[in-house]
């Protein structure tokens, strides 16, 4: 239990370190793989929008018990004038259907027919609302004017205040989460909405915080790494990656949690309908933005560094001292006990197995030093 609570520290000292960087070609095998899944289900599946982007009518009214999906599909479509399958969500009072747009009549024999199979009180406990598509198109055009204002804002920050590998990292990795989260929503077909589109807006602000504090990281490491012959640029960022690794997951656990909640238990469990559209962008973004600013954002960054002369050097110099005589043969030091009598001090002790010139204690006796000098010493013969 000690050794897992001191793994933070263990990490930011290198004591213990995880490749992900000299992993990168895996990275980009598991990635490479979920983007293809996705972009195969948004040109098959594609998406399902919401009544707010394709326009249509929404009917809400209160629920009875004993009530299931099923039944107020069913006293909708008995109404005639529903063609298409409606989409049917449990809200916390009671049942939200959407159909395609309707006429004021077709409405009013919907409004009946839902009155009538669910025995409700009056027609006008279903609450009708049309929706136009145009006002769907004003909010995905504004919300793409807002993706693309933040992206160029990103570019010209990161740029400014790291510099522009870095810049074009972030936003590969921004990138990779946006298409996995739209792949998911694809591939379960859940309804996309203009709560789905603050969330996408909301996980990339999340995925960037992340990457710039990795990024943070490495430029630290790697301001004065060219003076040095320790490690490569791969190798200063693995060590940014670890030491910042406790810290991303810890930040990544306590956001997903209460997303979590309102996901499973609030969709799943209550039937809060309306609450899955935010909780699973979130979840899925926050998942993925974790997983690149670790995983795809600094190794991006290493590969395009990499590329540079000075950096190219760095690394040969590193290997060639790595492979150099001097480093590969270690004397055989072993430091044996003192009798009793003799007292070393520790320090003394260490001091003793590293260093030029130290005091290598061979194997065998030790020959125990004299107590006195010859003068005076006795002959052997004893006195009488």
């Amino acid at each position: 239990m000690s050794r897992l609570g001191n793994i933070g520290g263990r990490l930011h000292r290198g004591e213990v370190s995880i490749d992900f960087v000299g992993r990168q070609k895996t990275w980009y095998a598991i990635s490479g793989l979920i983007l293809v899944v996705s972009v195969v289900s948004l040109l098959t599946l594609g998406l399902n929008f919401g009544v707010e982007f394709k326009g249509g009518t929404v009917f809400q009214f209160p629920t009875r018990s004993g009530v299931t999906t099923s039944d107020a599909r069913a006293a909708v479509k008995d109404s005639g004038v529903v063609k298409e399958d409606p989409i049917v969500q449990k809200t916390g009072t009671g049942w939200r259907v959407q159909t395609e747009s309707l006429s004021s009549e077709d409405i009013a024999k919907v409004q009946g027919s839902v009155q009538q199979k669910l025995h409700l009180a009056k027609a006008d406990d279903v609450s009708p609302q049309s929706v136009g598509a145009s006002w769907g198109k004003d909010i995905s055009q504004k919300a793409l004017q807002g993706l693309l204002i933040f992206l160029v804002a990103i570019i010209i920050y990161l740029s400014v205040a790291f510099e522009w590998r870095m810049a074009v990292a972030a936003i590969i990795a921004l990138a990779h989460d946006i298409l996995i989260t739209i792949g998911v929503y694809s591939l379960v077909q859940f309804e996309v909405t203009p709560s789905t589109v603050v969330g996408l807006l909301t996980i990339l602000g999340y995925s960037l915080y992340d990457t710039v504090v990795v990024f943070d990281k490495v430029r630290e490491n790697t301001k004065s790494l060219t003076t040095s012959n320790t490690m490569t640029y791969s190798q200063a960022a693995n060590l940014a990656v670890n030491q910042t690794l406790v810290r991303s997951i810890n930040t990544s656990v306590i956001a997903l949690l209460p997303v979590a909640g309102l996901l499973f238990i609030g969709a799943g469990v209550l039937g809060a309908g309306t609450l899955k559209d935010l909780a699973l962008v979130l979840f899925v973004g926050m998942m993925a933005g974790a997983y690149s600013s670790i995983c795809i954002a600094t190794p991006i960054v290493a590969d395009l560094q990499e590329r540079q002369e000075k950096y190219k050097t760095l690394a040969k110099r590193v290997a060639a001292k790595a492979n150099s005589p001097k480093r590969k043969a270690k004397p055989d030091v072993e430091v044996a006990e003192l009798p009793d009598g003799d007292v070393e001090d520790e320090e003394e002790a260490e001091a003793s197995s590293v260093g030029a010139g130290a005091r290598v204690v061979q194997n065998g006796p030790r020959q125990q030093p004299r107590r006195g000098g010859t003068k005076g010493r006795p002959s052997g013969k004893k006195k009488r």
